[in-house]
């Protein structure tokens, strides 16, 4: 599910971009450039969070037990 609303919120974001854009430079709107964008963007999204590990340092955990 995490992956459908990751790709589902990037090909938002980078549509809109792409219509903003296309729009200020006076070019033509192609709805396959954001598409094949979006799904790079949604890869590296993945990844980005595939990588980042999820436990906290011991500085967060001795933080959280003081409050």
């Amino acid at each position: 599910m995490q992956y459908i609303i990751t790709f589902f919120w990037s090909f938002l974001l980078v549509s809109m971009l792409n219509y903003v854009v296309s729009s200020v430079l006076s070019v033509d709107f192609n709805f396959m450039n954001g598409v094949i964008v979006s799904l790079v963007f949604s890869v590296l999204v993945i990844i980005i969070a595939a990588i980042i590990p999820n436990e906290s340092t011991p500085e967060a955990e001795a933080e959280a037990e003081h409050h």
